[in-house]
């Protein structure tokens, strides 16, 4: 069959083209922890995606969806976020759904995750020379001890990030219907202290992506957007975003990835140049001298060279420095490849993968010699038609 774009209105599920004129301009891309990319065009102009009865035009910004079909099963779905005309040409830019939180503010009630909730104490105040008794009693009695604050309720960061979705899904012409995963992360925002609580209101002006985002960077946690038929008789696509445990991916020791095998190009291997660090010292929350700072180095034998990193989320010591590692391993890599070619082969078919993976990049490189790195595959752009991918990779210590 080969490729297939089918257009569908986003805010009804109503197919609108089963088969739209669209000629990419390359494989669509999906990424791990965003919403990945298809550009393409329409030309010359087709009278059947002027208008339909609901007004709109066929493809339309924030109002079309569009999805790539190969063979049967649907590769990427997204929305259609920029369209621009060049004489007959129509330029389209679609955004996978992930994307769609990105600029929506927050309105919805306010968050207070593992804030301290202050006791009532019936005796404030009443030791006022403050000599351990309570001022004017006869006999003289101790003041009791003071009530431990209670702590308020702490969300796990998934919860955070299904109800943002749910919010925003709540308004009139807002559903996408996506589900997400129904587990647990584990990591509870806020100190169990009460002294580093997670909030999101309304009045700070909170953007749902950003918050999205920040939660998963707190709980160093993966998610991956996918779409599917939702059976043999493919009435519906099911939208779909997965919840890493919290990374999503595993290592791939039974997939090979050797030049002049199954790699017929690499992007041109990278250092680190001036984004080079080998210390890292990350600032979390407060003000002035009450900044939390953590300082995250290796003895590498090269020159000292530092970076101020921000991670305003958190006052937490041990959260800042998980997140200075991270920080300071994308920063110190030696050598990277920023991406492959690959074709169809026994030993990696394409599809075999999946985002998140670990694998093994053999290579050889000028001046380097035979390299075999580790990698982390971030980005994918597969086209089974041509029997090739495009993945894009970062070190295993980078995580996008």
């Amino acid at each position: 069959m080969g490729w297939r774009y089918i257009a569908q209105r986003v805010t009804t599920g109503d197919f609108l083209d089963w088969d739209v004129p669209f000629v990419a301009t390359s494989a669509p891309k999906r990424e791990l922890n965003g919403p990945g990319q298809m550009q393409g065009t329409i030309a010359p102009e087709y009278l059947r995606l002027l208008a339909k009865p609901d007004g709109l035009p066929v493809i339309g910004e924030w109002a079309t969806a569009l999805y790539a079909e190969y063979d049967g099963q649907i590769r990427w779905g997204g929305i259609v976020t920029k369209v621009s005309y060049a004489g007959q040409k129509m330029n389209i830019t679609c955004s996978g759904y992930s994307a769609y939180p990105h600029g929506m503010p927050y309105v919805g009630p306010g968050i207070q995750s593992g804030i301290k909730i202050p006791q009532k104490w019936a005796y404030a105040g009443k030791d006022k020379n403050h000599d351990g008794y309570i001022d004017g009693s006869k006999p003289k009695r101790k003041m009791p001890p003071k009530p431990k604050d209670k702590i308020s309720t702490r969300w796990d960061a998934y919860d955070v990030v299904r109800h943002i979705w749910a919010h925003l899904q709540s308004f009139h012409l807002g559903n996408l219907g996506i589900t997400l995963d129904i587990h647990d992360s584990g990591y509870l925002l806020g100190a169990s202290n009460g002294e580093d609580p997670w909030v999101m209101q309304w009045w700070e002006s909170p953007d749902c992506g950003d918050k999205i985002n920040e939660v998963l960077a707190l709980a160093n946690a993966d998610y991956m957007e996918s779409h599917r038929w939702d059976g043999a008789t493919k009435e519906k696509i099911l939208h779909r975003i997965s919840l890493g445990t919290r990374r999503l991916g595993r290592v791939r020791n039974d997939l090979r990835f050797a030049q002049g095998e199954n790699i017929i190009e690499i992007a041109t291997p990278e250092g680190q140049g001036d984004d080079y660090a080998n210390q890292v010292y990350v600032l979390g929350k407060g003000v002035g001298k009450k900044t939390a700072r953590v300082r995250v180095l290796v003895d590498d034998k090269r020159l000292r060279r530092a970076r101020n990193i921000s991670f305003k989320g958190t006052s937490s010591l041990k959260t800042l420095k998980v997140y200075g590692e991270t920080e300071r391993s994308r920063h110190s890599e030696q050598i990277t490849i920023p991406s492959i070619a690959i074709r169809q082969h026994p030993n990696a078919p394409l599809g075999s993968w999946t985002l998140g993976d670990r694998i093994l990049i053999q290579v050889e490189v000028p001046w380097l010699g035979s390299l075999a790195l580790w990698h982390r595959v971030m980005a994918e752009e597969i086209d089974p038609a041509a029997g090739t991918a495009i993945l894009t990779l970062g070190r295993p210590g980078y995580t996008g």
